[in-house]
């Protein structure tokens, strides 16, 4: 199944760029209460090697970089100083999981996997009555009290509207392409996202989900890709708030050591069979910036700006906060693939649902990543059915959100600790955990 991936268009074949992953059959064979894994710090990380009385002769040595520190609980050590955790037991988020993705599919119930055209809709009738609703409503009243919970609750509505529109790209909005390239063009347009652009990025993401080099968006920098970044670049990157506003320069320039642009039919990001629907949702994305302008003298710039520019901007924080988060700044430092270590299970598993309190039904319970990066063709209001079901498969593979209040506030903590320690991959490794730079402004020293 390594090899096969869910995209938009069904279950299609991934291009042969890696070799096979390692399947950890023979892993499971070992007696784990006989297991007994050794580490030799070197440098940053560590390496560490797997034995078992049941098999003796044969080295299964990892190529690991791992985390500076790992909370060691019930850690003993025998005479020859071999390290004895929990009796073999203790869970290694990087080790190959004991079930297949074929597993997890068929535990999830069949209606789940179920499209309704008419019940997604539904959803974006409300969020768009909701958009123009506001909208209404702070124009009329207009004082200073009302903007600013006019500007949260319409950029929340900005990327209500994403989220959607992100259902269309995936093919889970529906079984007609048409309607889905239709309404998606329409959603994202009017929040400046080039539809077709952004959706073969993301599929790229998707498809190559863990991957150090191979991942689309916010996947780690190698070291030597960190170290030749300029000192501003590096404060953009790691410094609140400049991350949180990324998303429009990652569409135009994509991330660092990456070239290309999502409004160029010509770009690295696209195949020539592409370029079509890559120039359409160009010419959408300016047809919407020139509706924009004409708004301005009509209404006038700062009329403009309290009701789309600031929202907008809301919206951007938004999707940065979201996508950062479900691939980062878990307490548990979580594993990044490469080579024949990488596979879409593996990769996919690293992924972290959050909770967003009150947000969830209003963005669709995006919040749900896991089960949706896997099968990105569930539909959103299958996504927590799914999840449940599926739970007993993933086992602790699985990592349940923290429960959040109303409002997610407590997922700010979260940003502001992987920003301060999540900098960097070692170069070489096929399984690396991130690594602290010291000499970052506002890091924390490992």
């Amino acid at each position: 199944m390594a090899s096969w991936v869910l995209s938009e268009c069904g279950l299609n074949p991934l291009p042969r760029i890696y070799p096979k992953p390692r399947t950890g059959q023979a892993f499971l064979n070992c007696n784990p209460s006989k297991l007994r894994i050794s580490r030799t710090d070197q440098g940053f990380g560590s390496s560490f090697r797997l034995s078992s009385g049941v098999i003796k002769e044969r080295n299964w040595g990892l190529n690991v970089s791992a985390p500076l520190r790992i909370q060691e609980v019930g850690v003993e050590e025998n005479k020859g100083g071999e390290r004895v955790i929990n009796g073999g037991q203790e869970f290694d988020p990087a080790a190959p999981p004991p079930f297949k993705l074929s597993d997890i599919k068929t535990a999830i119930p069949k209606h789940c996997w179920v499209k309704d055209p008419w019940r997604s809709m539904g959803y974006v009738v409300r969020d768009v009555v909701a958009v123009f609703g506001l909208a209404a409503a702070a124009a009329y009243l207009n004082n200073w009290v009302v903007w600013p919970l006019y500007w949260f609750a319409q950029s929340t509505m900005f990327w209500a509207l994403f989220v959607l529109g992100h259902d269309c790209g995936h093919g889970s909005f529906s079984n007609n392409l048409k309607l889905n390239s239709v309404v998606g063009h329409l959603l994202h347009s009017s929040i400046l996202v080039p539809y077709h652009g952004w959706r073969i990025s993301h599929r790229t993401h998707h498809q190559n989900h863990g991957h150090v080099e191979n991942d689309e968006s916010w996947h780690p920098l190698p070291e030597k890709v960190y170290k030749n970044l300029d000192a501003a670049t590096k404060i953009l990157r790691f410094t609140l708030p400049f991350p949180m506003l990324a998303y429009p320069f990652y569409l135009w320039n994509r991330s660092p050591g990456k070239t290309g642009s999502h409004f160029h039919p010509d770009s690295d990001l696209f195949v020539p069979n592409e370029r079509k629907d890559v120039f359409t949702s160009t010419v959408c994305w300016s047809a919407m910036a020139a509706l924009l302008v004409g708004l301005s003298f009509a209404m006038g710039p700062i009329q403009l700006l309290k009701l789309y520019g600031i929202p907008y901007l809301g919206f951007v924080m938004w999707l940065d906060l979201v996508t950062y988060l479900h691939h980062h700044g878990h307490e548990d430092k979580l594993p990044w693939y490469r080579g024949k270590e990488w596979s879409y299970l593996r990769g996919g598993l690293t992924t972290i649902d959050r909770d967003y309190g009150w947000m969830n039904n209003i963005h669709h319970d995006i919040g749900t990543h896991v089960i949706h990066h896997l099968f990105p063709q569930i539909p959103h209001y299958h996504l927590v059915e799914a999840t449940e079901a599926a739970k007993p498969v993933l086992g602790e593979y699985y990592r349940e959100p923290k429960k959040s209040g109303p409002l997610p506030f407590y997922l700010l903590g979260a940003l502001i600790r992987s920003m301060k320690k999540d900098h960097y991959v070692s170069d070489t490794d096929d399984i690396v955990y991130y690594r602290t730079d010291p000499q970052l402004d506002g890091a924390r020293k490992p």
